[in-house]
């Protein structure tokens, strides 16, 4: 089969084989030109060159679009770093001990026994502190 008629034969081809290739067909137009093709995406409008190699069809993404992919590339590069950075830090703390921290909630609730522990505390011992500031009374004899 000569190479010119590659394409169109593999069109009606897939035309032929049935509706779900028949609709995937009609998301793209091709049309001949004197380098090769342009092919046209029925849904978006966007354009490609297209050449025959090997009996194949080869199409290359046009300049604007091949722009709107590099930065979309670029974009999802800087999202994947900041992710991994994100992932790398979470992951410093071993998970036993990571998983053993307390919530907010008993923390809180922790701080609270403890500061009740210290007023109390210092409570004793500010008593103990003024008994021994008092002045001693003559302790008074025993009568037996």
């Amino acid at each position: 089969m000569p190479r010119s008629n590659a394409v169109p034969v593999m069109l009606a081809a897939m035309l032929l084989a049935g509706p779900a290739a028949a609709e995937e067909t009609a998301n793209y137009t091709l049309e001949k030109t004197a380098e090769g093709y342009v092919r046209m995406n029925n849904r978006t409008g966007e354009m490609s060159i297209c050449h025959e190699k090997l009996n194949q069809l080869v199409c290359k993404v046009a300049a604007d679009e091949r722009t709107l992919y590099e930065d979309d590339i670029a974009d999802l590069k800087a999202r994947v770093a900041k992710l991994e950075e994100t992932v790398a830090g979470i992951g410093k703390l071993p998970p036993a001990v990571r998983d053993a921290l307390p919530t907010e909630e008993d923390f809180e609730k922790g701080l609270s026994y403890m500061e009740r522990f210290m007023r109390r505390f210092m409570g004793l011992a500010k008593e103990l502190d003024e008994d021994k500031t008092e002045p001693q009374s003559p302790a008074t004899p025993q009568k037996t």
